[in-house]
């Protein structure tokens, strides 16, 4: 997928806001609440936690907390900094988009790296480390 921090915000942001953007509806509530709310069956859970294990490279990242909702990473345990809720997605070219309900945030960062190496899994970490210590509660 090819876009712009622009673009992502702005889905993001309609997300968040229930599937309005500008006054308008873009999406259902109940079409936003199936995307950002986790679609696994047990199983189903099992066996992505499993296939995350084996991946050396991605042993730490926003997609490893949690499930799965229609086309999006939706954290189901706080496991780090983010809260249970935030939802998104990592991409394979050093992508992270996630937004967060409870502090009604979206983090964007949009890289050319690569997630084939430790380093990119680090800057993507680094990141959202940074974003979340900037908040103040």
């Amino acid at each position: 997928m090819v876009s712009t921090v622009d673009d992502y915000h702005a889905y993001f942001q309609m997300l968040l806001n229930h599937g309005m953007h500008g006054g308008e509806r873009l999406l259902s509530r109940p079409a936003v609440d199936l995307m950002t709310s986790n679609r696994l069956t047990p199983e189903q859970q099992g066996a992505r936690d499993a296939m995350y294990r084996n991946i050396a490279y991605l042993s730490s990242g926003q997609g490893l907390h949690g499930g799965w909702g229609f086309g999006m990473a939706v954290r189901t345990y706080r496991g780090d900094y983010a809260p249970i809720g935030q939802f998104g997605r990592d991409g394979g070219t050093g992508t992270t988009a996630y937004a967060d309900p409870s502090d009604q945030l979206t983090g964007i960062l949009l890289t050319q790296t690569g997630m084939s190496t430790p380093d990119a899994g680090h800057a993507v970490h680094d990141f959202w480390t940074t974003l979340y210590q900037v908040i103040d509660d």
